[in-house]
């Protein structure tokens, strides 16, 4: 990998400009967001891809970048116009790095690359997983350190954020992410896409007792997760069933079920957190699964028991943005770390190298 991440003098701040690509969950998203450095958010806008991609019930890589290619141009003058500000007033301009589509994310860094050399700006690419990270303190204004539980389609990570750029894995998915889970089983239940949003829908007034699911890793040593073995108990009751489908009762029974295992990795992660981070006093959801309101209020009560904040950003900021990815620009900017513009995009981006690498916090 080339383009290192490089640390000079930090650049004045007025305006951050995003452009966003597809990538992670959300990978048929485009946006294009104006923050400033006060963390006000003067624009973002979010162009999504949900009915080109719905026929294949998923997101297709090949028309994903295509279609970023397509709209980025006014996505960002879009932004720049609702801010009411002109190439001319940035100060500096992130983008999206990785981890993603590779189609989609270079076509986000190529624009923002553009932009930085003709003004003449400071350039940042944002690891997308950074963005959800810090998103809580674009909102609460939150100190370091806190408990984040990153919560998406391609990601499942317990984490401690002890500042920017330095994270702490506690735990990860060993198979499945959540999200994922999420949106395969509606695909089997035939609530369509995107999944997650619908199977919520579907689960609102079902009964989650009404079938044993098994919860996966529960019980067990560490924080990691696992999420395949429920998504098959799931298919070998449909395969199972004689008759119409209890869609609300097997929709809210498998949210149950995941629920209940990021309730008991969580509570592991809070022990360690205390153990060996006691300054900090926030738990934080972050991610696109964070907007499922009945993970938020399970969350909620967990923190409550264990004496502890619970913030969640506003459900706009919980699935991919811009504002986030722009945010994280200044966070960066302030600490005086931006990067070349020999930048290469990157398909797979660790926030904690050290945890893929199998050195974790022990529990």
């Amino acid at each position: 990998m080339g383009g290192g991440r490089k640390t000079q003098c930090v650049f004045p701040l007025t305006f951050w400009f995003l452009l966003r690509v597809g990538i992670e969950t959300s990978c048929d998203e485009t946006a294009a967001a104006v923050v400033e450095d006060n963390r006000r958010i003067r624009s973002s806008l979010v162009l999504s891809q949900e009915n080109e991609h719905r026929p294949f019930g998923g997101v297709v890589p090949e028309i994903a970048a295509r279609s970023h290619l397509h709209h980025i141009d006014r996505l960002v003058r879009g932004a720049l116009e609702s801010a009411e500000v002109s190439f001319a007033d940035l100060d500096g301009v992130a983008a999206t790095g990785g981890p993603g589509l590779i189609g989609g994310v270079i076509v986000g860094i190529m624009t923002a690359k553009a932009i930085a050399a003709v003004r003449d700006i400071p350039f940042v690419a944002v690891n997308h997983l950074e963005g959800h990270a810090l998103t809580v303190r674009l909102t609460h204004d939150l100190a370091f350190p806190y408990l984040l539980l990153l919560v998406s389609g391609g990601h499942c990570q317990i984490l401690v954020v002890e500042g920017v750029g330095h994270y702490r894995r506690l735990g990860t998915t060993l198979d499945d992410a959540a999200g994922e889970a999420f949106d395969k089983v509606a695909k089997m239940l035939g609530l369509g896409y995107p999944g997650g949003p619908a199977l919520e829908r579907a689960a609102y007034g079902g009964d989650p007792t009404r079938f044993a699911l098994p919860r996966p890793m529960k019980g067990r040593a560490g924080c990691d997760f696992s999420f395949s073995g429920l998504k098959t108990a799931v298919r070998q009751i449909l395969s199972t069933l004689e008759g119409p489908v209890p869609v609300a009762d097997l929709a809210a029974s498998f949210q149950a079920a995941v629920a209940d295992v990021l309730m008991d990795r969580t509570r592991r992660a809070l022990a360690l957190f205390r153990a060996h981070w006691p300054t900090g006093h926030a738990l934080v959801v972050a991610g696109g699964v964070a907007a499922n309101a009945f993970l938020r209020e399970r969350l909620d009560a967990l923190a409550q028991a264990e004496k502890l904040a619970f913030l969640a950003p506003p459900l706009r900021l919980c699935t991919d943005n811009a504002a986030m990815i722009a945010w994280a620009g200044v966070e960066r900017l302030r600490i005086g770390s931006h990067d070349g513009l020999d930048f290469k995009p990157r398909p797979r981006w660790p926030l904690d190298p050290d945890a893929s690498k199998g050195v974790r916090t022990s529990s």
